[in-house]
């Protein structure tokens, strides 16, 4: 199959086209030259069905794009658990990273999925992973986020987890440190509580 036939559709969202390619013989690998592949392009137009048929045919769903994307480090940026749950069926690598180095849980928090993080926060992911940015999910949900009720929610979440209260950024700024310095109160009072410096 040439010319990325299979990830077009699957962009489109036609999960009946990706079984008609598929029971063709489309590769349901293929890459586009930019290395992504169908069950990534799904997921990214959070179209559920069509990646249902991807996983059912097989898609390695750890393999990582130019931008270093994949369908769960996707579903920490768009939110989507419907999403999330058929990626899970296939047993993905929680350890990928995206462009910055984080696993899926660090978008997810930072652009305030509740829903998400609480999901991903049900597997193996590690709570505490340090991005390039020297951040963890904790850290972003306080410093990307608007310390509104969505991020309130985020880091009663990740301190329910475990998630590490004194963990600091690279210049040895806590959590804490961060919420008191963009006046989030009820996120200060939180992190306060459950032992931070």
């Amino acid at each position: 199959m040439k010319g990325g036939a299979l990830v077009r559709v699957a962009a489109a969202g036609d999960a009946g086209e990706v079984r008609r390619l598929l029971a063709a013989g489309a590769d349901v690998d293929e890459r586009t030259a930019d290395g992504r592949t169908a069950v990534t392009a799904a997921a990214l137009g959070d179209h559920v069905d069509a990646a249902r048929a991807l996983i059912d045919a097989g898609a390695d769903v750890d393999l990582q794009d130019a931008e270093r994307n994949n369908p769960l480090l996707v579903c920490g940026q768009t939110g989507s658990v419907a999403m999330l749950r058929e990626i899970l069926r296939a047993k993905p690598d929680l350890t990928r990273t995206n462009r910055f180095g984080g696993t899926a849980l660090i978008p997810a928090s930072d652009r305030g999925h509740v829903a998400m993080v609480r999901a991903l926060l049900e597997t193996a992911i590690d709570v505490d992973h340090v991005n390039d940015l020297g951040w963890t999910a904790l850290l972003e949900a306080v410093i990307l986020g608007e310390g509104g009720p969505p991020h309130r929610q985020i880091v009663a979440a990740l301190l329910e987890a475990g998630a590490d209260v004194n963990l600091a950024d690279g210049d040895g700024v806590t959590p804490l440190q961060h919420a008191r310095r963009r006046g989030y109160g009820e996120i200060a009072r939180m992190l306060a509580a459950a032992g931070a410096r």
